[in-house]
């Protein structure tokens, strides 16, 4: 039988088939797919997370009220000033002097309202040194960082003139622009760098500029029918920059490596003496089945992220589930198609000094080779070692404390403004960052209305929630009112939390909630962070647990083997577990902080575990699958278990490494981020891949299925019954005699 005779089945087979075969359509209808989800995305728009649908609980309730009464919420600035040291007091005619300025300069501008004088808002220190001076924004808050700049120059110049003071402006404004001025652009320098290191490192992975270009090629067209679709989506289920953001990575990563897993099967079969066409089919048949398999788990990953009831999560979840589905299913039609066209041609554009090395019939890592021959030697202590370094370098993960970083957490003291916040939260505990509590009653000047308020006020501060002084604003026409409580403890997150407690469960119910027909939902950055952490507590168990069960299921239909599925998952844990350890040892504990140009804030952001989780839980599978099928197909093929284990890990250990440097080099960029959360998210995915790449796929897994042998394929006789979504047949399967084991029985994996 020829070449030209193999036949290979499968959906992933057929599709390539039929891709290779009428390559000019199928390009031309990738090409139409993009072009039409882009101009679809452009033309329906995208609507983005309200605040009011970003959390529930006493947050969301207080953000639809604000929204359903048609009330836009300035930015509020704050001017701090401070004695420098000495005995000047708020009390002085120096002080009232530059009080008077910074009140005049900023009035001056036609850029403010609603300012305030201290000596009438009694927002002086306790002791006597700190004085505030309070306006808002004109305009509208989400824009205001473009408009406060003559705000910010006036105050500069109060300060030129008052050298014994300390006058400084902090907001949502001023923070708005600053960090627009410092990391604005540090983002999306990330994003763009990205796609350049992608390809120089398949360049030297392929040594062809064609060959390199196929992959980012691919994964960037997929990328942009995906913010297409999300444009059309969002109006269902609203999404986000961040959302953008995250799908730009896990579109980059899948797509690029499922096209590599792709392309470099194909030159495989080329290398062995394969005619182009047969080369194609039989890349299609293995590594295109394994794309299928990979992209469905996962998609079933990134849907978890649905489950946890947070918008930005479902955003995230929907838009990368999106790319992946989409990157998976040009990897396995547009791909082939190109292929087919390109033919030999896919090797043009040579580097010079980047030889393309052939072994006849495979390209076998040596290192990875001398590797396992020692692993599969021992088994047994390669797993125990294995292991136990895994288990050591997740321990930490056991202490792991999570909270919304606060501002100087986020940033450290790189930023003067940052020194601005502590020095505002020492002067007046909770400033910087009050509780709101939005007050909504059928008449709000009613008078049991407005005693509740007084005696709300007194309270706050007689209960030791707070030091004063709590504004209240009122809002006459939509009956509603805003009370401001600084919190004590300030941008201590946990002290602040308890003085939030306080005023939800004693102060609250004292006052207000003796008032018929009043809601008061308390919200603010400390109330918004604990709501957050209380909802995505509730989130874990069902995420986790859907994650996890779909991943068995899927693993034990596609390889029908209950002992790969049941190894598949717990490997992926072991990863995710060393992943978390790394995380608090570095950027909790600040083991080696340092070395990230990192800092140990004592804490990991809130949403990043759960959100690691879900990436990590799909994107490893990317690996297993791709080795796991290998392995697999050597074993149908006739070879012994453990014979079948080299050849799958050291066959593909060219295209996994390769694949993983991509991926680390990507995330590692995200780990150069000034932002500590940026920090935290690149470090804990790039070290998370790494470790899944080496000591998991090339040492871990290989001595697991050793020490199991033909219990690797085991499948109790109760679960026969389930549908047979086996591997598609090798070539040599069905072009050869049928493999047959000890007793003459055809051999079934």
């Amino acid at each position: 039988m020829g070449n030209g005779d193999i036949r290979v089945r499968g959906l992933a087979a057929r599709a390539g088939g039929w891709s290779a075969r009428h390559r000019w359509a199928a390009v031309g209808i990738w090409v139409l797919f993009v072009v039409l989800a882009m101009g679809l995305g452009s033309a329906a728009g995208r609507v983005d997370v309200k605040d009011s649908d970003q959390l529930k609980g006493e947050t969301h309730t207080a953000a639809r009220i604000i929204e359903d009464a048609g009330i836009d919420e300035p930015a509020s600035e704050n001017v701090l000033i401070q004695a420098r040291g000495g005995d000047l007091k708020a009390t002085d005619a120096e002080f009232r002097e530059a009080v008077d300025a910074v009140v005049r300069a900023v009035e001056g501008t036609g850029r403010v309202s609603e300012v305030t004088s201290p000596y009438d808002t009694k927002t002086i220190s306790k002791d006597g040194r700190s004085a505030l001076v309070q306006f808002d924004m004109r305009g509208e808050a989400d824009t205001a960082g473009e408009r406060v700049e003559p705000v910010l120059k006036a105050v500069e110049g109060v300060q030129q003139e008052h050298e014994a003071l300390r006058i400084e402006e902090i907001g949502g404004a001023s923070m708005m622009k600053t960090f627009a001025d410092a990391f604005g652009d540090d983002f999306k320098k990330a994003e763009y760098s990205a796609v350049p290191v992608a390809f120089g490192i398949l360049l030297i992975a392929f040594g062809a500029l064609v060959a390199a270009l196929l992959p980012v090629v691919l994964a960037l067209t997929a990328i942009m029918a995906t913010m297409g679709l999300m444009g059309v989506v969002s109006h269902v289920t609203p999404m986000s920059e961040t959302a953008n953001s995250v799908m730009l990575l896990v579109g980059l990563a899948v797509g690029v490596d499922y096209c590599l897993f792709y392309l470099r099967r194909e030159r495989e079969e080329r290398e062995a003496g394969r005619d182009a066409q047969t080369a194609l089919r039989i890349a299609a048949a293995t590594s295109g089945r394994a794309i299928v398999v990979s992209g469905v788990t996962v998609c079933v990953a990134m849907a978890g992220m649905l489950f946890t009831g947070l918008a930005e999560f479902e955003a995230m979840g929907l838009a990368s589930l999106m790319v992946v589905a989409v990157a998976m299913v040009g990897s396995v039609t547009v791909l082939p198609a190109l292929l087919s066209l390109l033919g030999e041609r896919v090797e043009k554009g040579r580097v010079p000094f980047l030889r393309r090395r052939k072994r006849g019939g495979g390209q076998d890592s040596r290192f990875w080779t001398a590797v396992l021959r020692r692993v599969l030697a021992r088994p047994v202590i390669a797993v125990a070692v294995a292991t136990g370094a895994l288990l050591a370098i997740a321990a930490p993960a056991l202490g792991m404390k999570t909270q919304q970083l606060t501002l100087d957490q986020e940033f450290g003291d790189s930023l003067p403004i940052v020194q601005t916040y502590n020095r505002l939260n020492e002067a007046f505990p909770g400033g910087s960052d009050p509780a709101e509590v939005v007050v909504k009653a059928d008449d709000i000047n009613a008078p049991e209305v407005k005693s509740a308020l007084a005696d709300f006020r007194d309270r706050a501060i007689s209960s030791g929630a707070s030091r004063g002084p709590v504004e209240i604003k009122l809002h006459d026409a939509q009956n509603i009112a805003f009370v401001y409580v600084p919190l004590v403890g300030g941008s201590d997150q946990d002290k602040a939390g308890a003085s939030l407690d306080t005023l939800r469960d004693e102060v609250r119910p004292a006052t207000l909630g003796k008032v018929d027909g009043v809601e008061a939902p308390i919200t603010g950055q400390v109330a918004g962070s604990k709501d957050f952490n209380d909802q995505l507590a509730g989130a874990v168990v069902p995420v986790f647990a859907f994650v996890v069960v779909f991943a068995f299921a899927l693993m034990l239909l596609s390889f029908r083997s209950l002992t790969i599925a049941l190894t598949s998952i717990v490997l992926n844990l072991l990863s995710v577990g060393a992943a978390y350890g790394i995380l608090v040892a570095v950027f909790q504990h600040g083991w080696g902080a340092s070395l990230v140009g990192a800092e140990g804030v004592g804490a990991i952001i809130t949403w990043l575990p759960l959100f690691l989780f879900v990436i990590l839980f799909g994107l490893s599978m990317d690996y297993h699958v791709f080795v796991v099928s290998r392995i697999r197909e050597a074993r149908l093929r006739g070879l012994a278990t453990k014979d079948a284990i080299r050849h799958g890990v050291v066959t593909t250990a060219g295209v996994v490494t390769s694949a993983a440097v991509i991926m680390v080099a990507v995330f590692a960029i995200f780990g150069t981020l000034s932002m500590q959360s940026m920090k935290q998210m690149g470090v804990g995915l790039a070290a998370a891949v790494l470790i899944d790449a080496t000591i998991i796929r090339g040492v871990l897994l290989p001595a697991v299925m050793a020490l199991l042998g033909e219990r690797n394929w085991y499948l109790p006789k109760w679960l026969h019954r389930l549908p047979d979504l086996t591997h598609d047949e090798t070539p040599q399967a069905v072009a050869g005699p049928a493999a047959r084991d000890d007793e003459g029985e055809p051999l079934r994996v």
